[in-house]
């Protein structure tokens, strides 16, 4: 083995608490380096965390630990984009140390800039464990596919959104218990607004998209939308069509800009993505002269993020520092475009609530022949006693402008009785 790589590991959360299990386990791994962790940081000094820690010097402070002269690598497990996460990441790097990070946020909303600092310091910024867990896609867009000129890159990103989707399917509960239950299995936190809002996908697409398409990540210009407004109306009826609701997030490279999205999408059952299930994580990747790659795997839990740190660890002794992003910084273009997304053409799934009385199929004829919509499919369910008829529509393709438009003349008919879903059925 060569030289002992001397770490830093500041938060002992899921993820470092697992690191540190490979760290004291590493006999098992194939590594080529002795690993040492030197000194930890995390909110508590006496949490009980089932591993032993008493071996490892305690800093209260993680600015001290990012800044001592005995860690080569300092490994950012804290969390969120600004405060102590992105400070000690900063000082860690000026300071001619090696950062291993898997904190999406702060890659997403601060990558450029402490890309800007690795560089000029000669030392290796490393975040595989911020995008898909255990996937090693940031490895595989930045390195393996370097050669591959991509135009798209979607998948399921967020394994929480994904198993509140297929159990509300499977099992027929309403969003608000599949979220209980997610979290008492442990697939979604005490409070799961990043997850469900699409905030934690949206980071991860952002990262990917600057590495796939050499852009400046800029992630106020991702379209942000989550699945908190997704019903079990919406599964079943959907699924009555032929579809499957996936949380997904995209980049896509279109006339010299790149567009960032997350969003539910509906998948024909056949589709890659209608497929996978559970807290999995999925990555399809296009291109030219590969076509299409799926990766697939674990995307969330100590054991997979905990992985990923370990393998960008691992990277340190198989060469110099190479651009973050894959290119040099000078070299990222600015071509995130803004996250309007009207143009988007595409057929729609429409669902609406109905009153269960004469003249309201008229009503709705009246508002999608107003906005120049055409239908493919619709399906009633029976209202039973609740005097509410379920309504679901595909359209045939159209702007996203003109699906919204209709949406708007739909929720002031008078036979609305609540909010209608829009979603878009990819191709």
């Amino acid at each position: 083995m060569s030289k002992t790589l001397r770490l830093g590991v500041a938060g002992l959360g899921n993820v470092g608490v697992g690191l540190v299990k490979l760290v004291q386990g590493q006999e098992t791994l194939r590594l080529t380096s002795k690993l040492e962790i030197v000194g930890v940081s995390a909110r508590s000094r006496t949490r009980d965390r089932g591993i032993d820690i008493s071996g490892y010097r305690w800093c209260d402070d993680a600015m001290s630990l990012a800044l001592a002269d005995d860690v080569d690598v300092y490994v950012e497990l804290i969390g969120g984009s600004e405060g102590l996460a992105k400070q000690t990441v900063e000082a860690a790097l000026e300071a001619g140390k090696h950062v291993v990070t898997a904190n999406k946020a702060l890659i997403a909303e601060h990558g450029c800039e402490l890309a800007k600092i690795a560089e000029k310091k000669g030392v290796h910024l490393l975040f595989e464990a911020a995008v898909a867990g255990g996937v090693p896609v940031v490895r595989a867009v930045r390195d393996s596919l370097s050669g591959v000129r991509i135009d798209r890159i979607s998948g399921i990103l967020n394994g929480t959104c994904n198993y509140i989707l297929t159990e509300m399917l499977d099992s027929g509960s309403p969003y608000e218990q599949v979220v209980k239950q997610a979290q008492r299995l442990g697939y979604a936190e005490a409070d799961p607004w990043l997850d469900v809002s699409g905030m934690d996908a949206a980071h991860k697409i952002a990262i990917l998209a600057a590495i796939a398409f050499g852009a400046a990540p800029d992630f106020s210009k991702v379209r942000v939308k989550g699945i908190n407004d997704i019903t079990d109306q919406d599964i079943l009826l959907s699924s009555k069509l032929g579809y499957r609701i996936r949380l997904v997030a995209e980049a896509v490279q279109s006339g010299g800009k790149v567009r960032c999205f997350t969003a539910p999408t509906l998948f024909a059952t056949d589709h890659p993505l209608a497929l996978v299930t559970g807290p999995t994580n999925a990555v399809l990747i296009e291109g030219d002269p590969v076509g299409r790659l799926t990766l697939t795997g674990p995307g969330a839990g100590e054991g997979p993020t905990a992985s990923a740190v370990m393998g960008d660890i691992a990277r340190l002794n198989q060469g110099p520092a190479t651009p973050p992003f894959g290119v040099n910084t000078s070299g990222l273009d600015d071509i995130f475009a803004e996250p309007t997304g009207e143009g988007m053409v595409s057929r729609w799934f429409i669902r609406a609530n109905l009153a269960d009385r004469s003249g309201t199929l008229a009503q709705l004829s009246d508002a999608l022949a107003g906005a120049r919509v055409s239908v493919d499919k619709l399906i009633q369910d029976s209202a039973g006693e609740t005097g509410v008829a379920p309504i679901a529509i595909v359209t045939h393709a159209c702007s996203r402008n003109t699906a919204e438009s209709v949406i708007e003349k739909i929720a002031t008919l008078p036979a609305s009785v609540d909010a209608p879903q829009l979603i878009r059925i990819e191709a």
